[in-house]
């Protein structure tokens, strides 16, 4: 997970979500307390009579569902493994100026180096090595270990990342490993029973039981909240050190990557995340060919069905995905989509949110054809668009876009050069300012530059819409940093 990298450090601590959300990865001491036992000396206590116990057919159901959960495990166990990583950190010593020691009193500190480790937990997905993982389980690891469920522990190499789905690949130089099926993710039903399997707090092959609480879950906590999000919410105990683990169904196939919790104290609260199979399968098998994720790019931007959509564009229906911008000579352009167009369906399956639509369209490698369903000006019709590659030019094009009143563009050298600032100025810089905006009753003037909101540093619009978003959610008041030439201000978005 590309995540704020000050948060991220913590591991453990809570993360986004209003300090709700706590990333499974394990990168702390011990936790644990020894139990209490009963001290020897005292009297003797005879032996009572005990009834039987129950026997199997009076259990009926229980007695099926408990056979089905140990075999699931019995299955899965050869095919969980722990991740455990380490990372040189240096720590910066004091370094006065020649000459200036005697006069102060004390010596230069040179640098010093330390290792940090971290366990998290993956799972084999090919039987010639491969292993699917968590991004911020192995990110910016130095050297990693797998260790499996037998004892036997290799060195694993990181195939490919992607901090946009946090997702990872890890190769081991073994063969003929017993790789896990994937299932069917979009399939599986609330109320499903399921498996997560790990190692939380160091617990190797630890097995929990729940069951699917909700689907299609956007909490927007991958990559700073601008990434590929369609969680699978349960109840089955997800704690730091399940990262990366697989949470199966009674079949033993592979649902999703367990990522995720939401609790106040960091340890499991009965609602967990896992990244679902429908995200993960294209991803890792991108890595594998390519080394990196490739996804397909519409050059469209999306919005919901809301007051606003209904009012801009006149809009009768209740269902779908609204075209709110269209890129010139993109995909979305070259098929004849227009804005206002409201998307009803791709390749048969409904939209119901522009989350899912971003999420299907990503899914799609790079040359694929989109048959789309949409309604323009209540009227049908039917597209079909060849998909592009989604790309760090293609983005910083997209990332432009309207908030608030503003037109706003992600800053370059050429756009830096523009307005006079110096070339590497990161932000949005406002192009543009309609009469009578929140943006204009802000005060904010053309050139300005919108340099973070709520503690995120900004390079496109949608990861600004992202953090408003959020904020309108928790109706939390956004704090948004601003640069007009040499002067810094903040404005402050209520909700």
């Amino acid at each position: 997970m590309s995540h704020n990298k000050s948060n991220t450090s913590m591991i453990v601590a809570a993360m986004v979500i209003g300090s709700l959300v706590t990333i499974a990865a394990l990168s702390v001491p011990q936790m644990l307390h020894h139990d209490s036992h009963a001290q020897d000396g005292g009297p003797a206590v005879a032996a009572l009579d005990t009834r039987a116990p129950l026997r199997n057919q009076d259990l009926g159901a229980a007695q099926d569902l408990s056979s089905a959960f140990r075999k699931v495990a019995e299955v899965m166990r050869p095919s969980v493994v722990s991740i455990n990583t380490t990372q040189t950190q240096i720590i910066r010593g004091r370094q006065l100026p020649r000459g200036m020691e005697q006069f102060f009193g004390v010596p230069n500190i040179p640098d010093q180096r330390r290792e940090a480790s971290g366990m998290g937990s993956g799972v084999i997905v090919r039987p010639d090595g491969y292993i699917l993982t968590n991004n911020h389980v192995v990110e910016n690891a130095d050297e990693l270990e797998v260790e499996f469920s037998d004892g036997r522990t290799v060195p694993g190499k990181i195939i490919g990342t992607d901090p946009q789905s946090d997702l990872a690949v890890v190769k081991v130089d073994l063969q003929n490993l017993p790789a896990v099926p994937m299932g069917d993710s979009d399939a599986i039903q609330v109320g499903d029973w399921v498996l997560a399997i790990g190692s939380p707090f160091g617990l190797e092959q630890t097995v929990t039981a729940g069951i699917i609480s909700g689907k299609n879950r956007v909490q927007r906590i991958i990559d700073d909240g601008d990434g590929f999000e369609d969680f699978l919410q349960t109840d089955a105990a997800i704690n730091p050190g399940n990262s990366g683990g697989p949470l199966v169904n009674l079949r033993g196939e592979l649902m999703g990557i367990n990522t995720a919790i939401m609790s106040r104290s960091g340890t499991s609260a009965g609602i967990g995340f896992a990244i679902p199979v429908s995200i993960a399968r294209p991803v890792l098998n991108s890595i594998i060919e390519f080394g990196v994720a490739k996804r397909g790019f519409l050059g469209a931007g999306l919005d919901e069905i809301n007051e606003r959509s209904i009012a801009k564009y006149g809009l009768k229906m209740k269902r779908g995905v609204v075209i709110e911008n269209v890129l010139e000579d993109m995909p979305a352009d070259k098929a004849g989509l227009r804005e206002g167009d409201v998307v009803v369906s791709i390749d048969g399956r409904a939209m119901k949110s522009s989350s899912q639509m971003r999420n299907y369209v990503a899914s799609r490698p790079p040359g694929a054809t989109l048959v789309i369903d949409v309604s323009r000006a209540g009227q049908p019709l039917q597209v079909r668009v060849l998909l592009s590659e989604r790309t760090e030019e293609v983005m910083a094009q997209f990332g432009s876009g309207e908030v608030l009143g503003a037109e706003l563009v992600p800053m370059t050298p050429t756009t830096a050069k523009k307005f006079g600032y110096r070339e590497d100025q990161k932000g949005l810089v406002v192009t543009s300012i309609k009469v009578d905006s929140e943006a204009e009753q802000a005060e904010l003037k053309v050139g300005d530059v919108i340099e973070a909101a709520g503690g995120i540093e900004l390079d496109s619009v949608q990861r600004l819409r992202a953090v408003l978003e959020a904020g309108r959610q928790q109706q939390a008041t956004i704090r948004v940093a601003v640069r007009r030439g040499d002067q810094r201000m903040l404005l402050f978005v209520e909700n």
